[in-house]
C-alpha cells in the first residue's frame, strides 16, 4: 500500500439523504446501460450479418439504436457527471450537499430519465440520440429530455455557494484542481445546453406537439451541433480529473506539473464549445469562411489534449522511476498494469491507450476535405467509439463501482475479474473500430440497417469488399459485450457482498504535485477572466451562422407517421 501524501485527506462522511441519493445517481444509469449495451451488441451483429433480423425483442432497428445511443451517451454521462461532481465537491471542500438542491436535481433526472424512456420503448422516439428534424419524437421525449438536463443544472447551481464559501475561507489558496476540472466540466455543460434547450422547448416540443406546421431545420440543427461536440468535452473531462488528480497518486508518482493541469482544463472551457459547425460541412446556407473558422477550432482544441497527453506522461514515467525503473522506456514494465487494489488504473491506462487513436482519428474528422470523404460512413462510428468507449466509459465503469463500494461500505468483490474488464474491453474495441473505420473508407454508410443487403452475395446490392469489415465489427462487438458481462458479474458479486465498513465514507486518492502548486497571482489559479474569454469566442465564432440559419428557407413538412424522414419544403 502507497504512503499517504500531504495532499491526502480523510475520508469525508457524506450525510444519509445525499449518500441514498448518490447511490440512486451511481444504480440507476447502469442498471439502464444493459439495455444499451444489448442493443449495441445487437446492432453489430445485424450490421455484420451474424443474425438475420432487425428487429429485437419487439423493438425495430431504428428504436434499438437509439435506445443504445441515448443511455450510453446521454443518460449515463450525466448521471455519472452529476455523482462524481458531487462526491468531489464533497470531499475536497468538505462540504455537505443543499439537501434540498440534491434531491430536487436526482428526482428531476430520474423522472426525466423515465419519461423519455417510454416514447422510446413504445417505438415513437426513433430520433437516434442526435435528435434533430426532420426526425420527429413525441412530446413526452423531449420534456423527459429537458428534464434530464435541467435536473443537472440544478446540481451545478447548488455546488456554486459551496465553493464560494470555500474561497471566502481559504483566500489565499486556489480552489483544488479536482474542483476547477468539475467547475469547468459543468460550465461547458451549461453553456453548450442553452441553445439545445431553446431548440427543444421552443422548436420541437411545438412542433411535436402540432402547434406549428414546420419548423426551420438549418436552424435546429445548428443549435444542436453548438451543444452536440462540446458535448464531447462534458463526456471526457472527468476521465482528465481521473487523470490528472488521482492517476499519478495510484502509480506511485506525481502530478508532473499543477499548472499544465489547471491550464488544459481551461483551455478547454475557451475552446470546445464554438466548434459544432464542423459537423455540418456538408449541409448548404452556411459559409465556408465560418466553417473554415469552426475547423480552425477544432484543431485548436486538440491543443490541452497534446498538453494532457505529456503531462500524464510524464507524471507516469515519474512514477516508474521511482519504482525501481531503468532505461528509456523501462517505467512502463514498473506501472501497477495489474494491481487489484487499486483498479482505477487498469481502467485509466486502458482509457488512455485507446484514446490516442481516438483523439489522432478525430483530427482527421475535422479537416475539411478529409471530412467529405467520410462523412455519414462508418468511419465516423468508429472514431466515435474510440473516443467514447476508451477514457470515457473505462472511467464510468471504474469510477462507478468505486463510488458504489464507497457509499454503500461494501468492497468490490472478484477484483481479479474486474482488472480484466478493462483491458478485455480494450482487445474488443481494437477490432471493432479500426474495422468500422476501414468499412468506412470504402463507404459503408453508418446509421443504416443494412441487414443482410450488401452482405448477401445474391442480393443486387451486395458488397464484397464490406463483408470484412462488418464482420470484424461484429466480433469485436462481441468481446466488449463480454467484458461488460464480466464487469455486471463484479457489480453483482459486490451488491450481493457484505458491508465492512461505513457507508458513505468517501475518499480519493489525490497526487502532490511534483513542481509547486500555482499561486493566487497566477492566471491559470482565477476562472473568471476564461469564462468571459470562453463567452466571447463564442459571439465572435456563431453570431453569423446563426444568423445565416435563422435567414435560410427550408422548413419541416407536417410530421406523417408513415413516412419518420419528412422531405424538406421551400418556403419563400
Amino acid at each position: 500500500m502507497l504512503a499517504p501524501t500531504k495532499s491526502e485527506q480523510a475520508s469525508y462522511t457524506v450525510a444519509p439523504l445525499s449518500r441514498t441519493l448518490m447511490v440512486i445517481e451511481v444504480v440507476l444509469p447502469i442498471v439502464l446501460l444493459v439495455l444499451g449495451i444489448y442493443h449495441g451488441f445487437l446492432q453489430a451483429l445485424y450490421r455484420a450479418g451474424i443474425i438475420h433480423s432487425g428487429s429485437f425483442a419487439g423493438l425495430n432497428y431504428y428504436q434499438g439504436l437509439t435506445l443504445h445511443g441515448v443511455i450510453n451517451a446521454v443518460v449515463l454521462t450525466t448521471f455519472f457527471g452529476v455523482v462524481f461532481g458531487n462526491a468531489l465537491i464533497s470531499y475536497y471542500l468538505r462540504k455537505a450537499l443543499i439537501p434540498a438542491v440534491h434531491l430536487t436535481s436526482t428526482s428531476m433526472m430520474v423522472g426525466g430519465t423515465l419519461i423519455a424512456a417510454v416514447p422510446m420503448l413504445l417505438g415513437k422516439a426513433d430520433v437516434l440520440y442526435t435528435f434533430y428534424p426532420p426526425l420527429k419524437a413525441h412530446p413526452a421525449f423531449y420534456i423527459g429530455a429537458a428534464l434530464l438536463v435541467v435536473g443537472s443544472w440544478v446540481a451545478f447551481f447548488g455546488w456554486i455557494p459551496l465553493v464560494r464559501q470555500w474561497m471566502r475561507e481559504n483566500p489565499s489558496h486556489p480552489l483544488p484542481l479536482a474542483i476547477v476540472g468539475i467547475l469547468v466540466t459543468f460550465l461547458i455543460w451549461f453553456l453548450c445546453t442553452i441553445p439545445l434547450a431553446i431548440e427543444v422547448l421552443f422548436m420541437l416540443i411545438p412542433w411535436s406537439l402540432g402547434w406549428v406546421e414546420a419548423i426551420n431545420i438549418p436552424l435546429a440543427r445548428t443549435l444542436f451541433w453548438f451543444f452536440g461536440h462540446p458535448l464531447v468535452y462534458f463526456w471526457l473531462l472527468p476521465a482528465y480529473i481521473v487523470y490528472y488528480v488521482m492517476l499519478p497518486r495510484v502509480a506511485g508518482g506525481k502530478l508532473y506539473s499543477p499548472y499544465a493541469a489547471r491550464l488544459a482544463f481551461l483551455l478547454f472551457l475557451v475552446l470546445s464549445i464554438p466548434v459544432g459547425l464542423h459537423h455540418q460541412y456538408t449541409e448548404p446556407g452556411f459559409d465556408r469562411f465560418w466553417k473554415g473558422v469552426h475547423a480552425l477550432l477544432t484543431f485548436g482544441v486538440a491543443i490541452p489534449s497534446f498538453i494532457t497527453a505529456f503531462t500524464v506522461a510524464a507524471s507516469l514515467e515519474y512514477a516508474g522511476v521511482r519504482r525501481g525503473a531503468k532505461g528509456l522506456f523501462g517505467w512502463m514494465a514498473k506501472l501497477p498494469w495489474l494491481d487489484a487494489e487499486r483498479p482505477i488504473f487498469a481502467y485509466s491506462i486502458a482509457g488512455l491507450i485507446i484514446f490516442i487513436f481516438g483523439g489522432i482519428t478525430g483530427i482527421v474528422n475535422a479537416s475539411y476535405n478529409l471530412n467529405q470523404t467520410i462523412h455519414n460512413t462508418g468511419f465516423i462510428s468508429g472514431h466515435f467509439h474510440m473516443t467514447v468507449g476508451g477514457p470515457v466509459f473505462l472511467i464510468i465503469l471504474g469510477m462507478s463501482l468505486e463510488l458504489f463500494s464507497q457509499l454503500t461500505g461494501k468492497p468490490i468483490r472478484g477484483r481479479g475479474w474486474n482488472i480484466a474488464v478493462p483491458y478485455l474491453w480494450m482487445l474488443g474495441i481494437f477490432i471493432f473500430s479500426p474495422a468500422m473505420m476501414y468499412g468506412g473508407l470504402l463507404g459503408q454508410p453508418r446509421r443504416t440497417n443494412m441487414g443482410l443487403s450488401y452482405l448477401d452475395p445474391s442480393s443486387p446490392h451486395f458488397r464484397a469488399d464490406w463483408v470484412p469489415s462488418a464482420m470484424l465489427t461484429g466480433i469485436g462487438a462481441a468481446v466488449m459485450t463480454l467484458a461488460f458481462l464480466v464487469y455486471l458479474g463484479v457489480w453483482i458479486a459486490t451488491i450481493a457482498g457484505p458491508a465492512t465498513r461505513p457507508a458513505g465514507e468517501i475518499s480519493f486518492p489525490t497526487a502532490e504535485g511534483l513542481h509547486p502548486e500555482v499561486s493566487m497571482a497566477s492566471i491559470v489559479a482565477r476562472l473568471r477572466p476564461w469564462v468571459v474569454i470562453a463567452l466571447l469566442l463564442i459571439a465572435v465564432s456563431y453570431w453569423e451562422p446563426l444568423r445565416q440559419a435563422f435567414r435560410t428557407p427550408e422548413k419541416a413538412l407536417p410530421y406523417e407517421p408513415d413516412n419518420p424522414t419528412p422531405a424538406l419544403q421551400v418556403r419563400k
